[in-house]
């Protein structure tokens, strides 16, 4: 699929913050933020609530300036280049937010197919063919017609996620994907992370409060505290790292070292 192939030709680091900087008012919530985000991995950024965990994914979005530092997207400074260059990268994105931000007014359908309509000149019959091979994808064929307020929580993020992927983006961001799910709901949708990012090879970058499940999908964890990333690596070293504030974070969030392969055990499943 497109996924695969985009996966073979991106560079090694797909997103580089360096140095990042950005101050709302008196306060300084990024203070010199470094991170770079592998290509076709899944690196989640955890965190406290008010860190500035969503103002990092705006900066990746180019939705954000840094005050001081840079923002690299595929090698590019976010900074620098035009809104014609920063439009041409945001066409290799897929955002899934907190709640879905489906519009009430539109069937499942037009939801998903909206990013076809608004970013490219595809024919109806191509928009049909790419909405339809993503709703299958989601295991939403048949829901087309509805509208989200006839969707559970769960279905909803579904749509949402279709919709993400329907212009199969080199790279996913997904903001507090699993908010207001209960567990069952959560494992499904972590479920489909897995399984949509094994198959269509694309880079994803999780925000999400959702310890530890969260860690069973990642290739790194990278934690935001006091304005900085206090380091970022797989999520077996992240659990047993000598770093106070990550060890304070890991103990807070998760108590005694966690088997998550215990606890967890289909959300690997590919199903």
């Amino acid at each position: 699929m497109n996924g695969n192939t985009g996966k073979k030709t991106l560079p090694e680091v797909a997103i580089e913050l360096q140095g990042v900087v950005k101050t709302f008012g008196r306060q300084r919530v990024l203070d010199g933020i470094d991170l770079k985000v592998m290509a076709g991995q899944t690196t989640v950024i955890v965190g406290a609530s008010g860190q500035g965990k969503s103002v990092i994914l705006k900066h990746m979005l180019g939705l954000v300036r840094p005050d001081e530092g840079r923002v690299l997207v595929f090698g590019q400074d976010l900074s620098t280049i035009s809104r014609k260059e920063l439009n041409e990268i945001r066409m290799n994105f897929g955002v899934l937010f907190q709640n879905a931000a489906l519009f009430d007014s539109m069937t499942v359908f037009d939801n998903v197919a909206l990013p076809l309509r608004e970013r490219t000149r595809k024919s109806d019959a191509e928009i049909r063919s790419l909405v339809d091979e993503k709703l299958k994808l989601m295991d939403l064929f048949g829901s087309e017609s509805k509208y989200p307020a006839q969707l559970s929580g769960g279905m909803r993020k579904r749509v949402g996620l279709a919709r993400a992927l329907v212009l199969d983006p080199k790279v996913v961001f997904f903001d507090e994907p699993t908010t207001g799910l209960d567990a069952h709901k959560s494992n499904e949708i972590y479920r489909l992370f897995y399984q949509t990012q094994q198959q269509l090879g694309y880079t994803a970058v999780i925000v999400s409060h959702d310890v530890p499940k969260i860690f069973k999908l990642s290739d790194h964890v990278a934690l935001l505290a006091q304005g900085q990333i206090q380091g970022c690596m797989p999520p077996e070293q992240f659990q047993l790292s000598d770093n106070p504030l990550i060890r304070e974070y890991v103990e807070t969030t998760m108590g005694p070292i966690y088997s998550s392969e215990k606890e967890e055990p289909g959300l690997h499943e590919t199903v």
